[in-house]
C-alpha cells in the first residue's frame, strides 16, 4: 500500500439528558460510555463527542423565565450553550488522556494538528442546537456517520410520549424528516433532530443514525457495522426504486462518465467491461460465472462473447430494462442477500463495486451467499477509501453507503474460514482499485 490513511472520525452527539438527567449526573451511563469509547479507540477508531445541554439547559432557561418573565431567545440560547459546555468539560475530564486538550466551541476553526483519538465539542452560537454543530464537524472532518444519542430509540411518526400507537420509523429520508420536525428552532426545543441541522445534513448528503443512548451494546453494533435498533436518516430512500433510469443516466451521482447518457459514455463503459472480461478469462478461465449486482449486464455480454456461460443478478428492474436485448434473458431479478441459485452453481461468483451499495448490517450475509453458490472462486472488487483515483472519476453517490477502509474489509473477509485468499496474477496499486480473490475450501 502506497499511502497510509487515517481512520475518519465517527461523530457522536450525546444528548445532555443522558449525561445529566433530572436525578443528577448519570455516572453509570458515563462509565459505560467511557469503556466503549476506549475499547473502540484500542481498535483504531476515532471519535468526536458533542455534548448537548439536555435537562440542565431547560432548567436554567425555565429559572430565567420564572425570575424575569419575558426573556429573549438569544439569552435563552446562551444559557443552553453554557450548559452544553459544562457537560463537555465533564466528557473532556473523563477522556483527558486520549482527547484533544481544547473543547471545540468555535466551529469556524478546525482543530490544529488533531492527532488524539478523541475530540470533545460543545455548543457554539444561538439559533440552533449541538446537532447542527455535529453536522458541521461531519462536513469539515469528512465523517461518514453521525450517531445521535437520545433518550428515545429513534424517530416516530408522532410523539411517543403522547400517543401509545406511535410507530418507530426505521428508515427515513431528510425530506420526510423535515415534514415531521418542521423548520423552526426555539431555545430548549426538544425533537429527534435539530430542524436547523436537518436541511444542512440533507444538503451534505449525510447519514445520521438516531438511537437510544443508554443501550451501549446497540451503539457498539452501530460502530461495528452490525445490525442495530434505531432510525437511519439518509438523503434518499435507497432501495430498488433508487436505481432507476435517472441513476444510470448519472443524475443521482456516481460515475462522471455516465453509462447511458451519451455515445461516449456507452463506449467508455463497454471498453471497461471488455477489459474486465479479458482479465477474468486470462486469470481464472471460468466456464460458468455469476455477476452480482450486474446492472445493465455489460460484463455478461462480453463474457458470453468469449464463450463463458455468464449470468447476472440485480434487483433493479430499470437496469434490466436498459440492458441490451440479447443480454436481458441472462439477467435475473433478485436480492443478493438471498441469491436464487442452488449451492455450488458457478465456478466463479464475482462483483464490481457492489458492496459499497449494501447496508452495513447485510454485508456478511451477502458474502456468505456468494460463497454458497460458488464451487471454486469468489472475486469482489470494492471501492475503498484508499482508492483515491476513483474520487477523480466519480461524483458523490448517495447510494454509496458502505465506503470503508482496506482494514475493515480485510477483517470481515478473514472471518470467513471457508475462504482461502488467492494471490492475484494481475495486480493494481491500492490507490487505483481494491479487488479480493478467494478460493472456496
Amino acid at each position: 500500500m502506497l499511502f497510509k490513511t487515517k481512520e475518519l472520525p465517527i461523530i457522536i452527539s450525546v444528548g445532555g439528558s443522558l449525561i445529566a438527567p433530572d436525578t443528577g449526573v448519570d455516572t453509570e451511563f458515563l462509565s459505560q460510555l467511557n469503556l466503549l469509547i476506549r475499547k473502540k479507540v484500542a481498535q483504531g477508531k476515532r471519535f468526536m463527542l458533542i455534548a448537548g445541554g439536555g435537562n440542565i439547559c431547560r432548567h436554567y432557561q425555565q429559572a430565567a423565565r420564572n425570575v424575569i418573565g419575558n426573556i429573549n431567545d438569544e439569552d435563552l440560547d446562551w444559557l443552553g450553550i453554557h450548559a452544553t459546555r459544562f457537560n463537555a468539560h465533564l466528557l473532556r475530564t473523563i477522556f483527558q488522556d486520549i482527547a484533544h486538550p481544547r473543547i471545540i466551541t468555535n466551529y469556524d476553526k478546525k482543530l490544529f494538528n488533531w492527532k488524539e483519538p478523541v475530540a470533545i465539542g460543545a455548543g457554539w452560537k444561538p439559533g440552533w442546537s449541538t446537532d447542527y454543530d455535529a453536522v458541521i464537524l461531519a462536513r469539515d472532518y469528512k465523517a461518514q456517520l453521525v450517531i445521535n444519542l437520545s433518550n428515545i430509540n429513534g424517530v416516530y411518526d408522532k410523539d411517543p410520549k403522547k400517543f401509545k400507537d406511535a410507530q418507530l420509523i426505521k428508515k427515513i429520508t431528510w425530506e420526510e424528516m423535515e415534514k415531521i420536525i418542521g423548520n423552526k428552532w426555539s431555545p430548549g426545543f426538544n425533537s429527534p433532530f435539530d430542524p436547523v441541522a436537518t436541511p444542512l445534513a440533507k444538503k451534505l448528503g449525510l447519514t445520521v443514525i438516531i438511537t437510544y443512548g443508554k443501550d451501549l451494546k446497540n451503539i457498539e453494533n452501530i460502530i461495528d457495522k452490525e445490525s442495530f435498533d434505531g432510525t437511519v436518516v439518509t438523503p434518499y430512500r435507497i432501495d430498488s426504486t433508487f436505481y432507476d433510469r435517472d441513476y444510470y443516466m448519472g443524475k443521482k451521482g456516481g460515475h462522471r462518465v455516465t453509462l447511458t447518457g451519451s455515445f461516449f459514455g456507452r463506449a467508455f463503459h463497454n471498453l471497461v467491461n471488455f477489459i474486465r472480461a479479458v482479465l477474468i478469462i486470462a486469470e481464472l478461465a471460468p466456464k460458468k460465472c455469476l455477476d452480482l449486482g450486474c446492472g445493465t449486464g455489460g460484463l455478461i455480454g462480453w463474457l458470453r462473447f468469449f464463450k463463458v456461460e455468464a449470468y447476472g443478478l440485480d434487483f433493479s428492474e430499470s437496469a434490466k430494462m436498459l440492458a441490451d436485448k440479447g443480454i436481458k434473458q441472462y439477467i435475473k431479478l433478485g436480492d443478493v442477500t438471498n441469491i436464487p441459485f442452488a449451492d455450488n452453481s458457478f465456478d466463479l461468483v464475482l462483483s464490481y463495486d457492489l458492496f459499497n451499495h449494501i447496508e452495513q448490517s447485510k454485508i456478511r450475509k451477502v458474502i456468505k451467499e456468494s460463497i454458497r453458490v460458488s464451487s471454486k472462486y469468489i472475486s469482489h472488487k470494492i471501492y475503498t477509501r484508499e482508492n483515491f483515483w476513483l474520487s477523480l472519476t466519480h461524483k458523490q453517490d448517495y447510494s454509496n453507503i458502505s465506503h470503508f477502509s482496506l482494514k475493515y474489509w480485510n477483517s470481515i473477509f478473514s472471518s470467513f474460514k471457508e475462504l482461502v485468499r488467492v494471490r492475484k496474477r494481475i495486480l493494481f496499486p491500492s490507490f487505483f482499485e481494491t479487488r479480493y480473490l478467494f478460493k472456496k475450501k
